[in-house]
């Protein structure tokens, strides 16, 4: 006789659909959700949703309004662009809250955890706000756009951030606020991989993501100056499609999309990584202990913070997009790389909230 399981708690995952740093740091939360005995219900939209369903093809999912975060073509006209769409991002949001009470009573979910999706959350269950951005920085608008953001913060049960608590953390000023009164816990960083001993295959991995259409301004950039690369390249180009696409030009590979374990294999693989300067990406290195140098998306405040703060730390270089030259990537020799610190999170203590 087969005696029946006690249902599992069903826990929202809402990761923010811009890039994909937010839908890859919440895979390693949504496999410990599952292994301790939780089942994540997963709720995005665009390429973050398509993402986490190649990833989870068993987990149901539900499309949530799109935020439509895009670049202006101009670096510089990034913020003036962003408050002119705040009203319609607002509507989005109502819609998204609207949409999220829907789910908890139609999908008996009983915990939220939302990834900088500002209207995922619900008075009827415990609802968590994962960020790295205590301080959102803005320029000379820094001290509003942080006080938006904790408000934001402040009517979630608690906030988590992916990084350590201690003087030797990641984000730096970002994740690091005096005197902030909020429920914050430190999660240590969060990565999806894992590192491996393998044999060098690649001189040189580049990852792309991001919104367009700074993401194929820094394809084309790199491909015409990868050409003079002396050495093996790997080259994602971060566009998630239905079919994968291989391409081999001369010493260079290309994929639109990797999975996770091809990605973590890659990784394992080169010997050097270039990217973005994004809080997931930097995640991933200090997991991996990877040489790596960064490229930060024009006008995009925390990535450009980022990658400052590692070149004066020593550990990774850095150069605008349209000023990259093939051999600046000599310049990585003179950087210490990644370093990852150990943290030994316990999901069960921080899953007791639902």
């Amino acid at each position: 006789m087969t005696i029946p399981m006690e249902s599992e708690n069903r826990i929202l995952v809402a990761p923010l659909n811009w890039g994909l740093g937010h839908a890859t740091r919440s895979i390693p939360i949504i496999n410990a959700l599952i292994a301790n005995r939780f089942e994540p219900v997963i709720a995005s939209d665009g390429e973050a949703l398509k993402l986490l369903q190649k990833e989870f093809p068993q987990l149901e999912t539900f499309e949530l309004p799109s935020y439509n975060i895009t670049y202006s073509k101009k670096a510089n006209s990034f913020k003036l662009k962003l408050i002119k769409d705040s009203p319609s991002l607002l509507k989005t949001i109502k819609r998204e809250k609207n949409v999220t009470d829907s789910l908890v009573r139609s999908e008996n979910i009983s915990g939220i955890i939302s990834d900088n999706r500002f209207g995922v959350r619900s008075k009827d269950v415990p609802s968590v706000f994962i960020t790295h951005q205590l301080r959102v920085l803005s320029g000379s608008t820094t001290w509003l756009s942080s006080k938006l953001h904790q408000n934001i913060i402040s009517k979630f049960d608690e906030c988590w951030v992916p990084d350590h608590l201690g003087i030797k953390n990641l984000s730096g000023d970002l994740g690091h606020l005096e005197g902030y009164t909020a429920s914050i816990k430190y999660l240590g960083p969060l990565s999806r991989f894992k590192k491996q001993d393998l044999p060098k295959k690649y001189d040189l991995l580049v990852i792309l993501s991001g919104p367009e259409p700074q993401r194929s301004y820094l394809e084309h950039k790199l491909l015409d100056e990868l050409q003079f690369f002396k050495g093996q390249v790997c080259f994602v180009k971060g566009l998630i499609e239905n079919e994968k696409h291989i391409n081999t030009t001369n010493h260079i590979t290309t994929y639109n999309f990797m999975t996770s374990p091809e990605l973590e294999k890659a990784l394992n693989e080169s010997a050097l990584v270039l990217s973005r300067s994004g809080y997931t990406s930097i995640m991933d290195y200090a997991k991996l202990e990877k040489k790596a140098f960064l490229i930060p998306t024009p006008g995009q405040f925390e990535q450009e913070y980022l990658a400052k703060k590692f070149e004066d730390e020593l550990i990774a270089p850095t150069c605008k997009q349209n000023e990259f030259k093939v051999e600046m990537l000599m310049d990585i020799e003179n950087y210490s790389g990644f370093k990852y610190l150990q943290y030994d999170l316990n999901y069960k203590k921080l899953f007791s909230l639902f």
